[in-house]
Parts: C-alpha cells; structure tokens; sequence
C-alpha cells in the first residue's frame, strides 16, 4: 500500500490535482500495481480526503482571540493529547516520539495530528513502521495543498539507517 501512496505523492503535486479514484486506480494499474495494493490505497487515500474536507486549518499568520469561542477544533496552549491504549498499541513508541518531535517543533498542529493518527490507525503493522508513519504525515500535508518545510521535508524523506552519530 505504501509504495502505491508514495507513487501518488510523486506523481501529483497536491491532493486536488490527483485524479478521482476511479480514474486513478485505472492509473496505478496501468503502472503495473498490484490490484490489492490499489484497493488498499484508494480506500486509505478516500478516508484522508473524507478527513481533510471535514477540517479546516487555521490560517498561520492569523492570531486568535483569546476569549474566542471556537467549537472546541482549536487546542489550548497547556493541552496535553493523551493517547487510548489501542493507539499506543498499533503506533508504538517510536511513532508516537516522532509525532511528539513534529508537534513540539511547531510544524503539526492539533487538526492535522489528529489526521496523521486516525490514518496510521487505517494503516497495515503493528505497530506502524515510523517509515511508514513518515509517509502518511507526507501524505497529510499533500491532501491539504501544502509541503512541509524543508527541515521537515529532509526529516521525513531521510534515511535515517544511514546516519552517524556524532
């Protein structure tokens, strides 16, 4: 499934420009795909799209009002997310560490956190390879129309197996 998502990811520019799923499963079979791949991609990537259409993120450079009201999508400053054993389960510590590092760095906000964990909770393993986890935060941030920051983008594109420590 993976590497049909990544095929996605490189061959569209944006969630918006990718083919309906239809069209796009013609697509990935055309490129020689496995047909339980692409299913298991295409019900994946149409949860992701159910999931970005229902969240608006807010704007970077707008500030909030500090008494605003806000139906509750916006977390407060000392929030703490606490996650339910079955998502401890299935994403392990190293994913959960790795979500942790993007959102302490500031560059996953609560709504697309909570994306990236309720499509890792539609992925395969268990628990989720933090690679595969690495997808699916790129995948995220393309369903909205955005790329990460080149920092990110390096963290999420590199390979860590071959790092030295220093």
């Amino acid at each position: 499934m993976f590497e049909v998502l990544v095929f996605v990811y490189e061959h569209y520019w944006r969630g918006d420009a990718c083919p309906e799923l239809p069209q796009l499963e013609r697509r990935l079979s055309a490129h020689g795909f496995e047909p339980t791949e692409i299913h298991e991609a295409l019900v994946w990537l149409d949860g992701l799209n159910l999931a970005a259409q229902s969240t608006c993120l807010p704007d970077a450079d707008a500030r909030p009002l500090p008494d605003a009201p806000d139906a509750g999508s916006a977390q407060s400053t000392g929030s703490m997310r606490v996650y339910s054993v079955a998502e401890q389960g299935h994403l392990g510590a190293q994913c959960l560490g790795f979500i942790s590092f993007l959102e302490s760095s500031g560059v996953l906000p609560p709504a697309m956190r909570e994306i990236v964990v309720d499509r890792a909770m539609a992925a395969p393993g268990d628990p989720v390879a933090l690679d595969d986890l690495k997808i699916i935060v790129l995948m995220v941030y393309w369903s909205f129309g955005q790329e990460p920051d080149a920092l990110v983008l390096d963290e999420l594109c590199d390979d860590s197996d071959n790092r030295l420590a220093h």
